[in-house]
């Protein structure tokens, strides 16, 4: 986590809204004891790419910005979707940031070291494929150098890339951090272990939380690649054997055990594609509980809990946390809503 937000680790919050409707206000540390032997938590071991890039429109020799926002196909590092703006910084709020100068394929964008040419724009303008020059090797070392974290203004000062990876970050992959994942510390995943709590892994390039385009947001997330280890398949059908609990540490951790889902109480092992939203109506088949951040109602992280819980309930939960001033945002405090034992709410 960032520097100001490290002291306020052992003071962060959990609000846990139970299957049965009550509702618990605990220190985030209480996470570590909240499950059962047997219980799986998964949590998303995604490390965040430094997706930002500011540089120059070779064309009008404007400045622009470009965020990475997607995969055009899963592993290839030289081709993406991404967000275009003009001059200005995160400090600006995403919605109100300038266009980025008029796009045609074939112009050059040259951030530093490394370029990229526009394929084509898309729809909205400031959404556009774009593929960078150079193999794989390139465009990494081009990022990691010229490239920085994605972030909003919501937290003025930089963000260095270690500051957006969680405990367990491994394949640098999303382009933005799965966020819920910085609940995560070793001692809790050691109590969980000594407590016969399983503890597993997958993999999903988590995308961009905000475009500045209401049409273009009403639309996230994106599609975004997972892959699903073996041993993580097979924790799933042992702890649905044992009638445990499957508690995902994030949305996206939920879209890509849904996604993976089959008849049987299992998911699919390898690698897949999460697309759609999940919202009030769906129906979950694998996973119990969620362990999110603290958002809004409307966003699409928040929408996503109304197929754990009831409109109403999550209501009282969206007051709860305002009343008590519970933190949002990715380095804030966190919620845990248990899946109320009951058909998919509309």
């Amino acid at each position: 986590m960032i520097a100001s937000d490290r002291r306020d680790r052992r003071s962060a919050r959990l609000l846990v809204v139970g299957a049965d409707g009550g509702m618990r206000h605990l220190p985030r540390a209480a996470l570590a004891s909240l499950f059962d032997p047997g219980d799986l938590v998964i949590a998303n071991d995604a490390a965040t790419l430094p997706a930002c890039l500011r540089g120059v429109h070779s064309a009008s020799g404007e400045p622009i910005e470009v965020r990475l926002a997607g995969w055009v196909s899963a592993g290839d590092l030289t081709r993406f979707i991404a967000l275009a703006f003009g001059a200005g910084d995160h400090r600006t709020r995403t919605e109100d940031r300038l266009s980025p100068p008029p796009l045609s394929p074939g112009d050059r964008l040259v951030f530093g070291a490394l370029e990229a040419v526009v394929e084509r724009p898309l729809d909205p303008p400031c959404l556009l494929r774009l593929q960078f020059l150079g193999d794989r090797a390139t465009v990494l070392a081009g990022l990691a150098r010229h490239g920085a974290p994605i972030q909003y203004a919501h937290v003025p000062e930089p963000l260095a890339l270690w500051d957006v990876w969680t405990r367990i970050a491994a394949d640098p992959i999303a382009f933005e951090p799965p966020s819920a994942g910085f609940a995560l510390d070793w001692r809790t995943l050691a109590i969980w272990r000594r407590r016969g709590v399983d503890f597993a892994t997958l993999t999903l390039a988590a995308g961009v939380s905000s475009t500045g385009c209401p049409a273009l947001d009403s639309k996230l997330p994106f599609d975004e690649p997972f892959r699903i280890p073996e041993r993580t398949a097979a924790a799933i059908v042992r702890a649905k054997a044992n009638d445990a609990r499957i508690v995902a540490i994030g949305t996206t951790v939920v879209r890509a055990l849904e996604s993976a889902a089959m008849a049987e109480c299992g998911v699919r092992a390898g690698d897949g594609f999460a697309r759609g939203r999940i919202v009030g109506g769906t129906q979950l088949r694998v996973v119990d509980a969620i362990l999110t951040g603290v958002h809004q109602p409307g966003e699409s992280h928040f929408e996503l809990l109304r197929a754990f819980a009831p409109n109403e309930l999550l209501e009282r939960a969206a007051s709860a946390l305002v009343e008590r001033r519970y933190r949002g945002h990715e380095f804030g405090d966190s919620l845990l809503v248990e899946r109320t034992r009951a058909a998919a709410f509309a």
